[in-house]
């Protein structure tokens, strides 16, 4: 589908006054930039029009409406007045018309109509539906009660967050022109995404630009993400809605901040973030959806009812369901996420490879002191074909932490090597493990014990018990000794 225009920027005119005469407009340089950004991506001139006319009481232009129908997007700038003003609002319906006879308002699951969010509005009742319903891109940022725009005139902070948010808006706008310019009449025009669809949580106003970078990049890596528009905030209309979308979904990811964010009207008065874990974790039990939980480093609840789910949700097996709760900085996050989806996809794909097999993993549960012990067992896995993984030690507590974390949740068996850690470390190391097998549903992975010197009343009991998956190296490792653990492993070499 080809059109005159990539884009037209709708905006009220006071919203582009400069703050001080010897400045540029923000809309101005809103423009500007996005101009830049776009042809970058698209590899030619991006064709972005905005009526530039100072007056903002002339009689609605005819030329602006002949301009919808060879217009391909329409970004609007949402401001107080924005709502208040017919113009505007005219524009916004206008657009909306043309593009049901172009396509449509969405194309797939994306909109036509980017919703650029200035300043907070109260109310968007006299927005068109399908405006309302349009995730938008805020380009405020909120401290406390207060709530500041991203104008680079602010100083090098607010110009870096424009800029950050200018990128992303940038690389979904070419992406939507890109779709656009594969529709064609024929029913096999569009092609469809094979990779699993994610749905990603909405989450408080702490949380919404990293929300907005995690969205960015899964699309730029070919993921379809949901929800595309915003979901009701009514309880009787968003659960069907919750369980529909996420239904098409291999993942969801929850990210669970100090801001409780929105809360839909109805009798429970739990927020959307509450509602969606809650469904996410149901359907997690009914058809084995991987969700990922992520807390920030230090978070804490800026109102009670978060506090208590906060600490809620890392101790009740019940909301952590299928899901792997994380912990720790943005980049970890993503690196668990990419993980999983990875997974993910080899596992769907694994059935079109018949007898194909990957390799597998045994993680080795350690204390640091165990590591030159463990070498012998570390050489006869290799030996056997299969991928041996050590426990991180050295670096920050909390990258350790998570990097540990992935490590246990991906592997295909986990040895705890009882060696130089007592009791007590044994004890939590399996307590631990037991959490992990319970907030996720069921075991993903075998679990074994391997025996190391020094003997000790606690271990010489265990040999004596003769568990199934018990390993005995305190007089050295052998291919007997490790026969049941490769057996095993052999049994399951035809799964995913």
């Amino acid at each position: 589908m080809n059109f005159d225009l990539d884009a037209f920027i709708s905006y009220a005119h006071i919203d582009n006054e400069p703050l001080t005469p010897d400045q540029r407009g923000w809309v101005t340089q809103f423009h500007a930039t996005l101009q830049t950004m776009l042809s970058q991506r698209l590899g030619q001139k991006a064709r972005i029009w905005r009526d530039e006319k100072l007056n903002g009481n002339d009689v609605f232009a005819r030329e602006i409406v002949d301009q919808f129908q060879r217009t391909a997007l329409l970004v609007s700038i949402l401001t107080p007045r924005y709502v208040r003003s017919e113009w505007c609002t005219r524009e916004l319906r206008e657009f909306c018309a043309a593009a049901a006879n172009t396509g449509g308002v969405t194309i797939g699951n994306k909109s036509r109509v980017f919703k650029v969010i200035k300043t907070p509005v109260d109310s968007a009742t006299a927005l068109p539906d399908p405006i309302q319903q349009t995730l938008g891109y805020d380009f405020f940022a909120v401290d406390g009660d207060e709530s500041k725009e991203l104008d680079p005139a602010f100083g090098d902070q607010a110009r870096q967050q424009f800029l950050g948010k200018l990128n992303g808006l940038a690389w979904q706008i070419a992406k939507c022109l890109q779709q656009l310019a594969q529709v064609d009449d024929s029913p096999h025009a569009a092609k469809a995404r094979t990779r699993p669809a994610v749905f990603v949580a909405d989450c408080g106003r702490d949380l919404r630009a990293t929300r907005e970078q995690l969205v960015t990049e899964l699309d730029m890596h070919g993921y379809d993400v949901l929800p595309s528009q915003q979901l009701p905030l009514t309880e009787d209309a968003i659960f069907p809605e919750l369980k529909a979308q996420l239904a098409r979904c291999a993942l969801s990811i929850h990210l669970v901040g100090r801001s409780v964010g929105p809360v839909p009207d109805g009798p429970s008065g739990r927020s959307l973030v509450m509602l969606e874990n809650d469904v996410a974790a149901a359907r997690s039990r009914e058809s084995a959806l991987r969700r990922i939980i992520w807390l920030p480093a230090g978070v804490a609840g800026e109102r009670v009812e978060q506090q208590t789910f906060i600490a809620a949700l890392q101790e009740d097996a019940a909301l952590q369901f299928g899901a792997d709760l994380l912990r720790g900085d943005l980049e970890g996050l993503k690196g668990a996420v990419f993980q999983t989806l990875r997974r993910l996809e080899t596992a769907q794909a694994a059935p079109a490879e018949g007898v194909k097999s990957r390799q597998r993993v045994v993680h080795l549960l350690m204390t640091e002191s165990d590591r030159a012990q463990s070498v012998p067992l570390l050489k006869l896995l290799r030996e056997h074909g299969l991928l041996a993984t050590l426990p991180v030690f050295v670096g920050d507590a909390s990258a350790v932490r998570e990097a540990n974390a992935q490590l246990v949740s991906s592997c295909d068996a986990l040895v705890l090597f009882y060696g130089a850690g007592d009791e007590v470390w044994k004890f939590h190391q399996q307590s631990d493990l037991r959490k992990q097998a319970a907030a996720s549903g069921t075991p993903r992975r075998s679990e074994w014990i391997c025996l190391a010197p020094p003997s000790t009343p606690d271990k010489e009991l265990l040999q004596a018990l003769g568990d199934a998956n018990l390993l005995d190296a305190r007089d050295g490792v052998s291919g007997a000794m490790l026969q049941p653990l490769v057996s095993a492993l052999a049994a399951t070499r035809s799964e995913p």
